[in-house]
């Protein structure tokens, strides 16, 4: 019974902390984490309700991509608010935004990095999500069969540029 207890309680703490992050990235709205499928916390799915601005609550299923893109990131940082890690690594989850929600998730990102210290790899291909690193990596591959990692530490550029 304790065991629930603390989960319920944990559970409340990361659904105010979803609710916050859901908010930030879409600009208002309203989203819901329940418990599905069981009575027992320790046995129950999770269902994600969002609810963007000027829109119905829904379940995943029925978001956009860009939405169910936003909505698990805001899941994502919710926990790490909550029980931050040194380093997180997140792959393409930009791919279905657009650049506003882009530039939205990035302001999130340099929120979370002064907050909790947890240092993030961002695997992208999108161009607005790489100009606010601090940092890229990249594979070139100057010559058929050979592979040369690159990095640039874009700090640093902008210092030698002015």
């Amino acid at each position: 019974m304790r065991d629930t207890f603390i989960i319920c309680f944990r559970f409340s703490w990361y659904q105010s902390k979803f609710q916050n992050v859901f908010k930030k990235l879409f600009g208002g709205g309203h989203a819901e984490l329940n418990f599905v499928d069981s009575d027992d916390p320790l046995e129950a799915g999770l269902e994600m309700l969002a609810q963007p601005p000027g829109k119905k609550l829904k379940s995943m299923e029925s978001l956009s991509g860009g939405e169910k893109a936003l909505t698990a990131i805001s899941l994502i940082f919710a926990v790490f608010l909550t029980n931050p890690s040194p380093i997180c690594v997140l792959d393409e989850v930009d791919a279905p935004l657009d650049d506003a929600n882009v530039t939205r998730f990035c302001g999130l990102l340099d929120e979370l990095t002064k907050i909790t210290n947890t240092k993030f790899i961002i695997i992208t291909h999108h161009a607005l999500t790489m100009s606010r690193m601090d940092r890229l990596y990249g594979v070139t591959m100057a010559e058929q069969g050979v592979s040369q990692l690159v990095s640039v530490d874009l700090q640093r550029a902008e210092e030698l540029v002015a």
